[in-house]
């Protein structure tokens, strides 16, 4: 679409023309950018070899330029979790510490950076597959694995984890002392629990020997990589699960439940024994006490008849015709104290003054009430 101005030139606006809304364009210097790589150049121009006058001299200014720029490059950061290992030719110099280091640059140095502080984990007698389902895995048994020969010729199924890491204070034994050094601490996980498990017999491997075995496993483990110089720290070992053969692995677990209620049995006959025998020691205690008590009374009473009867007889033998009247006399009343008595007077003589036919039962009370009955 043509442009009219207010003079009365048409066609199309230009740079430098007249403005479209009839206004002469404001007249700018040109930029100093522009010039300034003008200059930059014709000053580089100067420098390079070709230039008149300046051969030498700048080959020299280009390779120390060269130089400080390959000498900046071998700063390099080692991150919190990790060691550095510097090495010159291939030959190991020394470690560095988290943060900003130096060494020299490639090729006549190089840096190898570890990670010292993560946890890497290995699986022995299963893999983890995973699965359709985003983020799922499943567990795969690898049977040349799991299987091993315990001490009584018997077949375990053991399954489990070894938890490791790079040993922080031999980084460079990990780096340079073992290649393939995660398949390294596996085979030497899997011949440690193959010695551990052929030195046991069946059943306390299924019970009770769970932990014993992690234990001698994990010493067993770190002694071999010690010995190899591998710098790999052993942090624990986990028994994930250890069976009987599919085969036989139901006559296993009744011997196990059978175990395991002879254990109960075992308890609950020890809490009743708890129970019972502190009280048949009390009332044990209790007879005791009494027949002590019973024994103490028995003495004193003996002690004191002896005492009356030694009394008696200091006064026997005072008057012994009266002592022997009185006691005959105190016991004739013990005895025919509690009984019924007719007495007969018989000082007249014979016959006289008794009656020839008496009825004396029914004279006495207790006679009469037993022909009632």
């Amino acid at each position: 679409m043509p442009w009219n101005s207010e003079g009365g030139n048409g066609g199309p606006w230009r740079p430098g023309g007249p403005s479209p809304w009839g206004q002469k364009p404001s007249q700018q210097p040109p930029p100093e950018f522009e010039e300034f790589l003008k200059r930059a150049q014709d000053k580089l121009k100067q420098w390079m070899p070709g230039a008149p006058g300046m051969g030498g001299r700048g080959l020299i200014a280009v390779i120390l330029a060269a130089v400080i720029i390959w000498l900046l490059s071998g700063f390099y950061t080692v991150g919190p979790n990790e060691v550095g290992l510097n090495m010159i030719f291939g030959r190991y110099t020394g470690k560095t510490g988290p943060g900003l280091n130096y060494n020299l640059p490639f090729p006549i140095g190089s840096v190898e950076k570890l990670a010292v502080t993560d946890r890497n984990t290995v699986n022995i007698g299963f893999a983890l597959r995973d699965t359709r389902i985003p983020g799922g895995q499943t567990q795969v048994d690898v049977p040349e694995e799991s299987l091993i020969l315990t001490g009584d010729e018997n077949i375990a199924d053991v399954k489990f984890v070894v938890i490791w890491q790079i040993d922080p204070a031999r980084p460079e034994d990990y780096a340079f002392n073992v290649a393939n050094q995660r398949e390294t601490v596996k085979a030497v996980a899997e011949s440690a629990m193959r010695e551990v498990i052929g030195r046991r017999q069946i059943l306390p491997i299924l019970t009770t020997e769970r932990p014993a075995i992690e234990k001698d496993v994990h010493e067993l483990m770190q002694g071999v990589l010690n010995w190899y110089k591998a710098g790999v720290l052993i942090l624990q070992v986990q028994l994930q699960s250890v069976d009987p053969p599919e085969q036989v692995i139901g006559a296993f677990k009744d011997v196990i439940a059978a175990q395991q209620d002879q254990n109960r049995m075992i308890n609950e006959a020890q809490a009743y024994a708890n129970k019972v025998v502190p009280e048949a020691r009390g009332k044990a205690a209790a007879v005791v006490q009494e027949a002590e008590g019973y024994k103490l009374q028995t003495v004193a009473e003996a002690t004191g008849q002896t005492a009356r009867f030694n009394q008696v007889y200091d006064q026997y033998k005072k008057a012994p015709e009266v002592t022997r009247q009185r006691l005959y006399l105190e016991t004739m009343e013990r005895v025919l104290g509690g009984t019924d008595k007719i007495i007969l007077d018989q000082s007249a003589g014979q016959g006289q003054g008794v009656v020839p036919y008496l009825p004396l039962g029914a004279l006495t009370p207790r006679a009469a009430e037993g022909a009632n009955k």
